[in-house]
């Protein structure tokens, strides 16, 4: 993954796009018949059930927005919440309550929902030794916040982007004209630009497993879209000879089963790509 000061970086980038994007030359709703000096108080409101996530992303929204805002956290992120909840309590100009409510609600809308579903798959893996992996089938612009929450929901982090890990896909393998060719070819050009990078290599089969254990300095092989007998032959060769992960359409149904094969990881786009946002909503308080 990438550094923490890369990711706060991101996260900056999110929030001053997203402002942009939403408030533009002003936020003439609000500048039409609220006064500049008039304060406000809201609370945040949970109208649904799940993983609340995006708490510590809101207070950032807020200072941006404007450094005054005050916020009153009641829930803090990765809690489990129930429709009537209130998560906190944002006081400051009305005006900037409103200006930063959209992005606010958007982004804990759609971080409640991927936590949520990652904290369902986590559980599931409960006792097996397995841990859930992300991917890059994230919200292009947002996915640092996606992340995040998957972090929050307690899952892992798989690579962040294409440049803090390499990962030979089938693609990739094709184009190399082989596995082998592409693990030595990308092992010299690591050498050759001076990077320190993990090289993740995918297998369709149970001889691109054995042909990718000829050689060293793989940090985990991919077992993609294997059957269960054919994953738990694919652990057994692999030993400790490298990490294991596993990934191909593995849902709710499937999830525990492929763990029970022995993988270290299991990896899932379902996480960031198939979530139905939590209903939340930012009330006015008298």
């Amino acid at each position: 993954m990438i550094s923490q000061a890369q990711f706060d970086k991101e996260i900056e980038l999110i929030i001053t796009n997203a402002i942009r994007e939403d408030v533009g030359d002003g936020d003439h709703s609000s500048l039409s018949c609220i006064p500049a000096s008039a304060q406000g108080k809201a609370k945040l409101l949970v109208k649904d059930e799940g993983i609340i996530a995006g708490v510590e992303f809101a207070k950032q929204v807020f200072s941006y927005v404007d450094a005054d805002m005050k916020i009153e956290t009641l829930i803090e992120d990765g809690s489990r919440v129930k429709y009537g909840d209130i998560v906190f309590y944002v006081t400051g100009a009305s005006q900037s309550i409103l200006k930063a409510e959209r992005l606010v609600l958007n982004a804990m809308q759609r971080m409640s929902a991927i936590a949520t579903k990652t904290r369902q798959f986590v559980d599931l893996l409960e006792g097996t030794g397995t841990k859930v992996l992300d991917t890059r089938k994230t919200t292009p612009g947002i996915r640092a916040i996606e992340k995040w929450a998957v972090k929050i929901g307690g899952g892992e982090n798989h690579r962040f982007a294409l440049y803090d890990m390499i990962m030979l896909k089938d693609n990739h393998i094709d184009f190399a004209g082989g596995i082998t060719k592409a693990i030595q070819k990308t092992k010299q050009y690591l050498k050759d630009t001076n990077r320190d990078l993990k090289i993740i290599v995918e297998a369709r089969d149970l001889n691109e497993i054995k042909e990718i254990l000829k050689t060293e300095g793989v940090y985990r092989i991919l077992i993609d879209n294997f059957n269960y007998e054919d994953t738990k032959t694919a652990v057994k060769l692999i030993g400790d000879q490298c990490l294991t992960e596993s990934s191909g359409g593995i849902n709710e149904k499937t999830i525990r089963d492929y763990a029970l094969c022995g993988v270290d990881f299991i990896s899932s786009g379902a996480l960031t790509h198939s979530v139905y946002n939590m209903d939340l909503s930012l009330k006015a308080v008298d």
